[in-house]
Order: C-alpha cells, then structure tokens, then sequence
C-alpha cells in the first residue's frame, strides 16, 4: 500500500480509537512540502527521487499478493465480538460512524504507488500504457480485483510524472474480511456497506485495468482536463509539464465510477455473505463526500445530546488530520472534508449556515502541498472557524505556508489533546439508530439508505 494513502490511515484512526488510542504515532510520507525553499525545479527533481524510493519497484508489482493486504487490515483490529462492521469507500465521516457504533470499518480497495523511471507528468498516454503493463503483472497473481490507474497532476503535482497512483479494488469479499466477519461478528450482528456514488469518465478495455485523466477529488470537472483548459495550463506549469504535449486517451465510458467507488462484486459478495450467515446488509449511497460528512456530523451532535453532553463543539477535519479517539474523549462534533478544494470548504460552509450554531469551531485544513487552481484559501478556512460563537480557530501549523506546506496526521492529535475531556463516551449507537439519523439528516441532500 502506498504509505500515507488514505484507506491506509483511515484504518489505523479507526482500530486506534477501538482501542482507546490517539493517532499520535501517524506521520505522512515525504511530498514536495519537505522543500519549500528551493527552486520549482530543484524541488520537482528532489520530490520525484523522494517518491522513488518509498514507491513499489516496477519489478516488484508481480508479487503483490491483495489477501495478504485484506490481512493487514483486519489485523489492525482489537480480537473481540464486534455488534457490526462499517464496509466501503475511504471516507472520514465512515471511520466516525464506524467509532460511534463500536465496530471496525474495512475499506473496499486501497492504493498503491509505483516507479515510473523517465515518466513524465504531461503525457497521460504514456502513463497509461506503462499503468497498463503494472497491472497486467498484478493481475496474473489477483485475479479478484481491479485496477484503475488516475493520472492526476491536479491532485499529485509533479509526483504524477514521478509515480503511477493505482487504485486496487475487490471484485468480491476477501477471503481474510470473511474470516474476520465470522470470526468476530456477533449473531445478528449489522453490515454497513458506504458507497461513493460519483463518476469520472475512464478508458477500460475490459482486461482487467482501468485509467483516468484527472479526478473528483482535484476540485475540477472532467472538462478541465481538456488540452485547451486554462486550468489545466496552470496545473501543468506548476508541475513542470506543458499543456502542449497533453494528449489524453479516449474515453470508453462516460459515466464510471470514479477511483473511490466500490465494484459491484464487492457489494454481492458482502451481501451473499451476510444473507447466509444471519447477519442484515445495508448500504448507503451518498453523491459527494460533504454529504455522508453532514449527516454523520448532525448524528454525532444527536448522539452525545442523547448522552447528557452539549453537542455544541466542532471539529472540522481535512484529508488526513482526523483523530476519531480525540473527537469521542472531548465530546467534539466531527466534520469530514475530503481535501482542501474550494468545493469541499464551500460545503461546510453551507451545512454550518443552515445548522444551530456552535459555541466553538476549530479547523484543521491539511494543505496538500502542490498548488492548484481549484483549492480554497486560507480565508476560506477563517470563514469556516467564524461561524464558532465564542472560540474560532484555525490550526496555524497547518495554515503556516498553507498550501504547499505539509503536516502530519500526528498534528490532529496535538491539536485536539488540548480539548478539555468531556467523559464518559456515550455508550455505542445501534446500528437502526444510526440509520435512522443518516436517513433523517441526509435524504434531502441525496444521501441514500436501503
């Protein structure tokens, strides 16, 4: 798995907070942040030798083995009876939701990163057909996946002409999550399967490897990466590419899943599964991120309500600066953004102008460290914390060189150990309960429950 990829850290948030433990010994792999002093160039040449040596040798994508990645992810768990189990797509607000009912939260895929030696970030072509050869080498030893290869340098800067980003998805329940589910399920006990619902259009040839040219998560529409995009130029210049090479691939579907989806397989070998064994699936679809993160914030302030607590203190995570132990030992309501783009900052703004008001609001903005056109500014993040009524802050760690800078996931424990403790933790959410919340606070958004 790629070090600091996001199925990666939202695992281990998750199995520490089932513990009892903080994220205070999560770090963030080596970006271009590590040499904000330097010349574009010197920089883009430093990060790219930096990315080579924490990415998987091209010799080595043969021996992958996807169970023993499955195994992994259920080894991070505590060995006890588990009342259910959070299944899907990398998202936040899943691992806060998973916190709150108790139970672990398993992803549907993960990621990896790959050398691409002589690659270059402005020609998708060549990216794909290297992708192409990757996966073919993956896949003779995993037949039960899928791989779908994002060429992205919106979202990843000069690493897309370092690496290739490929994003791994079962195309049926593992073996090792079926062991794990019936080995620590207890009887009746829920699956909740999440599904990111948003599309991108790819190229797939039906062998088993699909590739992309940009990504929802870059804050642009698939019309940005077009050759003649105004934003594209920018994103290449930044990169060191020039949008005069670019010259993409066609599509084979307009419509596709984007990189975060989860296959069709995946969701019937979980249902097969659970139908045989007692155990009720449902699923949750949301359209755009920010909606499974409001409706997962308003469950949180309904929950420690229910509890005898305020409910009136926010915290508002970004990418990897999420701590789910802290939130539940202050008694914090969490609010997930997916990245630090203009669109997902302008989503919790919305959502925090029609919610009651909060005493307190504090921000944790990961800066991405590549420039883009589509990402907020810090005065966006400001916008955000003034809607606390009496405390109002924006980690300034994270805001100092904001947003070329970078930070730990460790910072979003420093951060919020200076909450004062709000305990007991509520006793856990059933299953029905939180559906019902989930359904209640996000139906007229899109958000879907069944």
């Amino acid at each position: 798995m790629a070090p600091g990829s996001t199925a990666r850290v939202l695992v281990a948030a998750a199995a520490r907070a089932l513990r009892g433990v903080d994220c205070a010994d999560l770090g963030h792999p080596p970006t271009l942040a590590r040499f904000p002093g330097a010349p574009e160039p010197v920089r883009r040449a430093a990060v790219a030798r930096t990315a080579g040596r924490v990415a998987l040798p091209v010799e080595r994508a043969a021996e992958v083995d996807v169970e023993r990645v499955a195994d992994w992810f259920v080894d991070q768990y505590p060995q006890r009876r588990y009342p259910g189990v959070v299944l899907g797509s990398a998202h936040g607000a899943a691992v806060h939701l998973a916190v709150a009912l108790g139970v672990p939260w398993l992803p549907a895929g993960f990621e990896m990163s790959v050398r691409w030696k002589d690659g270059v970030v402005d020609h998708p072509r060549a990216a794909r057909e290297h992708g192409a050869a990757l996966a073919e080498r993956l896949l003779r030893g995993n037949t039960d996946v899928h791989v779908r290869q994002v060429h992205c340098p919106a979202s990843r800067g000069a690493l897309a002409g370092a690496t290739v980003a490929l994003g791994v998805r079962w195309r049926c329940l593992p073996r090792a999550y079926a062991r794990f589910l019936a080995a620590r399920l207890e009887p009746g006990a829920s699956v909740l399967l999440l599904r990111d619902a948003r599309t991108w259009p790819v190229r797939d040839d039906g062998q088993g490897h699909s590739f992309q040219v940009g990504c929802p998560a870059s804050g642009l529409d698939p019309v940005d990466f077009h050759p003649d995009s105004p934003a594209l130029r920018q994103v290449l210049h930044s990169a060191g590419g020039d949008h005069a090479h670019w010259d993409p691939p066609e599509v084979s579907c307009a419509q596709a899943l984007a990189e975060n989806g989860v296959e069709g397989g995946f969701e019937r070998g979980a249902r097969e599964w659970a139908g045989l064994r007692g155990h009720p699936l449902r699923r949750v679809l949301f359209p755009q991120p920010e909606v499974l993160s409001a409706a997962t914030a308003d469950l949180y302030r309904g929950w420690l309500r229910a509890a005898g607590k305020t409910g009136d203190r926010l915290v508002v995570e970004c990418g990897r600066l999420l701590d789910p132990w802290q939130v539940v030992r202050a008694g914090l309501v969490p609010y997930w953004c997916e990245n630090a783009t203009r669109r997902r900052v302008s989503a919790v703004e919305w959502w925090l102008a029609g919610s009651e008001p909060f005493t307190s609001v504090d921000v944790l903005p990961e800066p991405p460290g590549v420039p883009s056109p589509a990402l907020a500014g810090l005065p966006q993040w400001l916008a955000v914390a003034a809607f606390g009524r009496r405390r109002r802050a924006v980690d300034r760690t994270a805001a100092r060189g904001y947003p070329v800078t970078s930070v730990p996931t460790r910072r979003a424990t420093e951060v919020l150990r200076n909450q004062p403790y709000d305990l007991p933790v509520p006793p856990p959410l059933r299953a029905d309960a939180a559906l019902a919340a989930l359904r209640a606070s996000g139906s007229a958004h899109g958000l879907l429950v069944g």
